[in-house]
């Protein structure tokens, strides 16, 4: 039997940008997402998810279990035919659906596609395979401090001309040669930030994780994903974006001496999710106006203020490059945060 998480997590993750676009709005230009009251940056939850869908895709082979729905430039509607392919009754074109047919799709889905086990999918385009509510949601995360979007020209040495009457690659030679030498080349801008530290929050139902199967193992290639979802995601649009460890984890564990109690309380939780993320500070060090790095930073963690019922843990890269979480945080080896 599959081992499925049996506790609530909520986690925090600390990634930085250095010269770089975190997240273009395409309704602004593609310039970085900005809260136009107070100008801190904004990077989507589904930016985020992104990166590790393609981790995974990449990590995995891009096979079941670990094969990915939402897939660049792909027809969602072709794995949802494939589902009621693979399930009983095959796929019927002459009639909708019905419910039983459409549970055995989307289990089939949840079985295969690893972004439907942990982010949930719309899947009731064309062929009907359901809706599926994911254990792990994210919110936007924000950069601690505000932003200063830059629009910067750059200078293009070529141009990319449709050269009208042109019907061989000889009369693109000719028209070269008949140009002058500043009209071979564009002009173009760049949108990017000098430097923000973003915070992401998450969180994780051990309840939703029952409904689609989301397993420990798939925990841990989440964490591994996370860690390293900007490792393989690099260009030069996005600059240097890194996810700085360690990430901070609260896990569930509840308090009653019933051992069903405890599981139960361990699945809902313990402490509210809001009073858990308050218990990491980030602030800048004194004499710092305008942050550029990682170390402009001082980093705290109240773990005396953490309630009764849930664990704190930090997540880094162990020396086998899988993740490792260091439960016992006041001996933990993190000399970029201190430990209250």
């Amino acid at each position: 039997m599959t081992d499925i998480i049996k506790n609530r997590y909520e986690f925090m993750a600390l990634f930085d940008c250095e010269n770089g676009n975190p997240n273009g709005d395409p309704d602004a230009g593609n310039t970085p997402r900005i809260d136009p009251q107070d100008m801190h940056g904004l990077v989507s939850d589904v930016a985020i998810k992104r990166r590790i869908r393609n981790y995974v895709q990449m990590a995995g082979g891009n096979k079941s279990p670990h094969a990915i729905f939402i897939e660049h430039a792909t027809n969602l509607n072709r794995p949802i035919v494939c589902a009621h392919e693979a399930t009983p009754g095959g796929l019927a074109l002459d009639k909708k659906a019905g419910k039983e047919k459409v549970n055995q799709a989307r289990a089939w889905m949840c079985a295969n596609f690893y972004d439907v086990r942990a982010f949930g999918a719309v899947m009731s385009t064309g062929p009907n395979a359901g809706q599926v509510r994911g254990p792990i949601q994210m919110s936007f995360a924000r950069s601690v401090d505000p932003v200063l979007p830059l629009d910067i020209s750059i200078t293009r040495m070529a141009v990319a001309e449709d050269v009208k009457g042109a019907k061989s690659s000889a009369d693109y030679v000719k028209w070269e040669n008949e140009q002058p030498e500043d009209k071979l080349r564009t002009m173009g801008r760049k949108a990017l930030i000098p430097y923000g530290l973003y915070v992401a929050k998450g969180f994780i139902s051990a309840h939703l994780a029952e409904d689609t199967k989301f397993s420990e193992a798939d925990l841990l290639l989440f964490w591994e994903a996370l860690l390293k979802m900007y490792d393989h995601d690099r260009s030069a649009s996005k600059g240097v974006m890194s996810v700085q460890e360690p990430v901070f984890v609260f896990k569930h564990v509840g308090t009653d001496n019933n051992d069903e109690q405890r599981r139960q309380q361990a699945k809902l939780g313990c402490a509210p999710a809001h009073k858990l993320f308050d218990l990491v500070s980030i602030k800048k060090k004194d004499g710092v106006e305008a942050p550029r790095k990682i170390q402009d930073y001082e980093i705290f963690f109240k773990t005396s203020g953490l309630p009764k019922g849930v664990d704190a843990g930090l997540i880094v890269t162990g020396d086998d490059g899988r993740p490792n979480i260091l439960w016992d945080v006041n001996n933990a080896n993190a000399p970029s945060i201190k430990i209250t």
